[in-house]
């Protein structure tokens, strides 16, 4: 099988935040963004496997500032690591005031997602091609993060 670049796959999406998105407390609601969150890692997933996925596992998520009511919710996704059958999926959320032009950090994220055939089973995917030190950086954390996964799983 012949294997994919990560640029092959990438997403970015964008939509800004309206008031049925938030919480009590008047800030979006984390869900809302855990939902976009495992969205653009799922699209990024099916780019690479040009298949059905499932997301398998939330790896890894932080949340370090709040959204806002307009801001305009920027979500990037990527590969980092494939297995036989899994991927794992970086995500990076940022919110831009709209206004102002700012830019804050707002989320980074970890997801797996596993391949299916029209069957639902599990099917093989393309390797991942890396091209820079930044690719094999992201490679080697993800690997990391799978052997971690796995042990805790044998335990």
């Amino acid at each position: 099988m012949k294997g994919k670049r990560v640029e092959e796959s990438r997403v970015s999406m964008a939509q800004m935040m309206n008031p049925p998105d938030t919480n009590a407390a008047g800030n979006v609601h984390g869900g809302e963004i855990m939902k976009l969150i495992d969205t653009a890692g799922g699209v990024a997933a099916i780019r690479h496997a040009r298949t059905n996925v499932v997301t398998a596992s939330v790896n890894h998520i932080d949340f370090h500032q709040p959204v806002f009511i307009g801001d305009l919710l920027r979500v990037k996704a990527s590969l980092n690591f494939t297995g036989r059958t899994s991927m794992d999926v970086g995500v990076r959320v940022e919110a831009e005031n709209c206004r102002t032009g700012a830019v804050r950090h707002i989320s980074s994220a970890y997801l797996t997602f596993v391949a299916l055939d029209d069957s639902g089973h599990p099917t093989e995917v393309p390797p991942l091609v890396l091209e820079n030190e930044e690719d094999q950086r992201r490679y080697d954390e993800a690997k990391e993060r799978r052997e971690i996964r796995f042990s805790k799983r044998r335990k």
